[in-house]
């Protein structure tokens, strides 16, 4: 079987509305405020939305700032402050960098389908090791397709040369997982690294 992994929110954290109170902390100074100026700039990453044509590689980081801008009234200069400070924002999430390796030792092979700009892609790969563990990847910005579109799960098992149900999937976004079920994969919704461990033990990936 071959496991593939979303990235951000499963392999490195994302939590927006934390690194949004970080850095604005007058726009967002509690929870609720915060959930407001996320849903305002990533518009629930919509396949349409701005930050979604980023991640598709359609538009650089000027232009994104620029349209946000206009469409939110937050400055040009902060929105490039936030797009700058996300890269670093996504620390490795201990537990599953753990999981990738024991999975890796146990004879697994692992890809990951991230939606993601190629600036941060980039980022990611030259700064952490553990993706020589993976045999390959597929980022939205290099191929110009997104989840929870169809089109890449199918680029995906051409180029793994995977599919069907012996292909896990591990996202934490549902629409993401209901898109991988509907390709045929056996999806697996992330919360925690422990709990996607215990998923992959009673799969039989990995032992308990």
């Amino acid at each position: 079987m071959a496991v593939v992994f979303d990235l951000g929110g499963v392999v490195f954290k994302w939590k927006p509305l934390e690194l949004l109170q970080e850095l604005f902390p007058d726009r967002a100074s509690d929870e609720v405020t915060a959930q407001k100026l996320a849903d305002q700039i990533f518009e629930s990453f919509n396949p349409a939305s701005d930050w979604a044509q980023f991640d598709l590689g359609l538009i650089e980081p000027d232009a994104l700032a620029a349209k946000i801008s206009k469409r939110v009234g937050i400055s040009e200069d902060d929105m490039h402050v936030l797009i700058a400070g996300i890269p670093p924002h996504m620390v490795p999430q201990t537990g599953t960098v753990s999981l990738i390796a024991d999975l890796k030792a146990a004879g697994q092979t692992l890809y990951y389908l991230s939606n993601m700009p190629a600036g941060y892609a980039h980022y990611l790969e030259s700064t952490h090791d553990f993706f020589q563990h993976f045999s390959d990847g597929i980022f939205s910005a290099r191929v110009q397709q997104i989840k929870p579109q169809m089109p890449i799960f199918q680029n995906a098992n051409q180029r793994f040369g995977v599919s069907g149900k012996e292909t896990v999937f591990i996202d934490d976004v549902q629409h993401n997982i209901d898109a991988a079920h509907a390709h045929g994969w056996t999806g697996v919704r992330f919360d925690e690294p422990a709990q996607v461990r215990r998923d992959l033990v009673a799969l039989g990936l990995l032992k308990a």
